[in-house]
């Protein structure tokens, strides 16, 4: 099935304007069923909540994903650079196409609470009973276990993983582009027509041109912009921090035994933490608000006040704190419980840094767990040097660190009861 379609595809695209399919095994990928899916889910999570335009999905993400890739491996083609394997094009568009086919509903959310990972359940998709892998062995028996060793990064081929899971491949630069268009910021954008130009195979890895390192360091600060505006903003930390704690409650009230007024069979085996494939594929945002709306009248309280909140939008206070060991988040703590919260539930304290975003790592290690390659640049001379040792920005973006604590609570109840509150959490939380 290596073989193109008798007539091109395109998709209108509003990040690449048009995204072209040639490849009947991409153009049959795109129509599978665990491909689909994907529409169903936000690439943004709960950014929602707070930039109402983030209502993009992993679907035209994961298109972008794949554009961006096809576009870097034509380059590659049409100068017919000696270093670029020709015959890993098929295999590193469908990786691009189905890196992120794994992802469940709210992704990073509900991947902390139940400890689960989209990059394995990806690969369980690839080799799995599933539309994709019949569409993949169709290529050859072992083609399924290529793509899946692409995502897993163990594919023998660095180049190729370098394409979609490196500090600047496809993956990121689609998502800082897309994220920025539908959120409605600038800080996301940067000159891809300029860095696609300035790529190079070269000795099984992807290099920069040096006369490029201009537009690496655009795209490095979008990033750096992106995390601390977007990705890191305190109000989409509130609403993560609430549905965390709806799915901590659920499966709380699971493990005792409550019986819930409503319930799916893929939630109940999320919940059990016994999910099969068939189970994990329909669980998507729609089955989740959908939980959401009918907990909402749950005879345990708390949940059904958690799911309120979310689906109304009622989010969490926060208010910026200088330690977490501040002697009266021991008092407050305290205190919770006669006016009706939980100090479980109810106080959270955040830190970003404790998230898995990183804008640009000079410390990775061979075979660290969600390591990136470093970027390289490649000189007149053909020598290679990693950017941050030419560029004076990358250097002094890798050392800011401008994270604060936070402390996030419900607002309400603790001005109902403020007169049992000393004077000292009132000035701190800014009950007035």
């Amino acid at each position: 099935m290596k073989k193109p379609l008798s007539e091109e595809k395109v998709f209108k695209d509003p990040v690449h304007h048009y995204v072209y399919v040639r490849d009947e095994t991409i153009w049959n990928l795109i129509n599978t069923k665990e491909f689909q899916r994907l529409r169903r889910i936000r690439q943004l999570g709960t950014t929602y909540l707070t930039f109402h335009g983030a209502e993009h999905s992993r679907f035209s993400h994961s298109l972008g994903v794949y554009e961006i890739t096809r576009r870097i491996i034509s380059q590659f083609e049409r100068n017919e650079y000696p270093d670029w394997p020709v015959e890993e094009r098929l295999v590193s568009l469908c990786a691009a196409l189905l890196h992120d086919v794994g992802h469940g509903p709210f992704s990073h959310s509900l991947e902390d609470i139940f400890d689960t990972d989209h990059e394995q359940w990806t690969c369980n998709i690839l080799l799995g009973d599933t539309e994709i892998n019949a569409v993949l062995k169709k290529v050859s028996p072992d083609f399924p276990g290529q793509v899946a060793a692409v995502i897993s990064k163990t594919y023998p081929k660095p180049i190729v993983v370098s394409l979609i899971s490196s500090q600047m491949d496809a993956d990121r630069m689609d998502y800082l582009l897309r994220d920025a268009y539908f959120t409605g910021v600038n800080y996301g954008t940067f000159d891809l027509e300029r860095i696609l130009r300035v790529l190079r195979p070269s000795r099984d890895r992807i290099v920069v041109k040096e006369s490029g390192m201009h537009a690496v360091e655009h795209y490095l600060m979008s990033r750096y912009q992106m995390y601390w505006q977007i990705y890191f903003h305190p109000v989409t930390r509130s609403s993560e921090i609430i549905l965390r704690q709806i799915f901590r409650r659920a499966q709380q009230l699971n493990q005792a035994g409550y019986t819930f007024s409503w319930m799916s069979t893929p939630l109940k085996q999320l919940l059990d933490n016994s999910l099969d494939l068939q189970a994990y594929l329909k669980l998507d945002e729609a089955l989740a608000q959908t939980a959401f709306a009918e907990w909402c009248q749950e005879e345990d309280g708390l949940l059904s006040n958690l799911c309120w909140r979310f689906l109304n939008r009622k989010l969490y206070k926060y208010v910026t704190i200088d330690h977490p060991d501040e002697t009266w988040l021991s008092e407050l703590a305290e205190l919770m419980p006669s006016i009706g919260l939980d100090p479980v539930y109810h106080m959270e304290i955040d830190y970003p840094f404790d998230l898995p975003y990183d804008v640009y790592r000079l410390d990775q290690k061979k075979g660290e767990k969600g390591g990136k390659a470093p970027i390289l640049l490649l000189d007149h001379e053909g020598g290679i040097s990693e950017i941050s040792v030419k560029s004076d920005i990358v250097r002094s973006i890798t050392g800011l660190h401008q994270g604060e604590y936070r402390l996030y609570f419900p607002e309400e109840p603790l001005l109902l009861h403020k007169h049992l509150l000393s004077e000292k959490i009132i000035q701190a939380l800014h009950l007035t």
